[in-house]
């Protein structure tokens, strides 16, 4: 039986093309990109044509982007960074309820430290309200942080609209973009959003690697202590093999987000149309605001548990929602947020999220399969 995978949202497979751009980074180019000799100056080139592609990709400046090692450190260092930077402004923060955790535990972190925290709700659609915002927004907010787009239910946040209420106020904006880098087309120069926070293993590209934009003038506070790498923002020898690699996989996801955001949205059809001929579930979220890679979906009347464990030994991947919670037995803090912590949905529901190594046919397959282990479990 061929295993299917349907956990994009986790981490994607690499590009064969990423591979292609690493390989011979690792053979050849093992300078030091801090030497001053031809062996670092040459890695130097390297890391300097990666920041402009992605800085490119943003329409951002070269000098606000900050290599990382992923998604988690990169909120880590936008949110604790900036409010240590900020304190002497106010100690405010304003998060939601449903941010991945890399947020929600760096913001927990600083309610230890004295800062005073608001989480923001959602609605059953799994959105914030502005409103709700504007209610939370004081003087001395010094730091906001909406995610773009939720890994968990693939739920739209309207972010331009809060972006505009922070752009004559003294609060930084920061939102985790790692589900949403790629499918929209972000221009820093018009959108008034100060912090960016983005993984490379969500675009087919390596592990291990990420970035942070910071818009030029943010007051931020390096979390690491050591040499004077990224502009003394983050200390530490780059991973130059990776940088050329996630280069690489920005590239291709520039060139082909049109096509690529076409062919999800079929594959997200296909599944839930084939699904709806076999069994009864709801679509956690209202569909019209979420992305084509994900679709949350409650099964009345099961257990995560079970699921997932006959899905796996059925070939198909799938998770109960963010990767780093996948081994958990608590219900999901988003659909907890959305629903309320005792309704069923919080413990009966499945995130499939689509990308690279699926196909119409893949999936179509998948959701029979998912029907079969359904109709039997009940």
């Amino acid at each position: 039986m061929e295993p299917i995978y349907l956990d994009h949202a986790a981490t994607t497979p690499i590009d064969p093309n990423v591979l292609e751009a690493m390989v011979p980074v690792y053979q050849e180019t093992f300078g030091n990109p801090s030497s001053v000799h031809q062996f670092g100056r040459k890695a130097r080139k390297l890391l300097d044509d990666a920041r402009l592609t992605i800085a490119k990709s943003l329409r951002a400046k070269e000098r606000e982007i900050i290599f990382t090692s992923g998604g988690t450190e990169a909120d880590n260092l936008a949110i604790i960074g900036t409010a240590m930077a900020n304190q002497h402004k106010g100690k405010h923060i304003i998060t939601t309820a449903v941010e991945h955790h890399a947020v929600l535990h760096a913001v927990e972190y600083l309610e230890k430290e004295g800062f005073e925290v608001d989480y923001l709700p959602v609605n059953e659609a799994g959105q914030i309200r502005v409103k709700d915002f504007q209610s939370l927004l004081r003087d001395d907010t010094i730091l906001v942080s909406i995610m773009m787009v939720n890994n968990e239910t693939g739920v739209i946040q309207p972010i331009e609209e809060i972006a505009a209420l922070t752009a004559d106020h003294q609060a930084y904006l920061h939102s985790d973009i790692v589900q949403a880098y790629g499918l929209f087309s972000i221009d820093v120069e018009k959108l008034p959003i100060d912090l960016l926070a983005v993984s490379s293993h969500k675009i087919n590209g390596p592990k291990g690697i990420g970035f942070l934009y910071v818009r030029e003038g943010t007051l931020l506070q390096s979390l690491q202590h050591g040499g004077e790498q990224e502009r003394k923002r983050r200390a530490g020898t780059e991973n130059i093999p990776a940088a050329a690699g996630f280069e690489r996989a920005v590239k291709l996801l520039m060139e082909t987000r049109t096509d690529n955001i076409n062919h999800y949205k079929k594959l997200k059809q296909t599944f839930l149309e084939t699904l709806e001929e076999e069994v009864d579930f709801t679509v956690n979220g209202d569909e019209e605001v979420t992305v084509p890679t994900i679709v949350n979906v409650s099964f009345p009347g099961m257990n995560v548990e079970t699921l997932l464990t006959n899905f796996d030994l059925s070939g198909i991947a799938a998770s109960s929602g963010s990767a780093c919670t996948a081994g958990s037995v608590e219900p999901s803090h988003v659909l907890s947020a959305m629903y309320g912590s005792e309704d069923e949905r919080t413990t009966n529901s499945i995130r499939f999220s689509f990308g690279s190594a699926n196909t119409e046919e893949n999936v179509a397959e998948a959701a029979k399969r998912v029907s079969q282990i359904v109709k039997r479990l009940s």
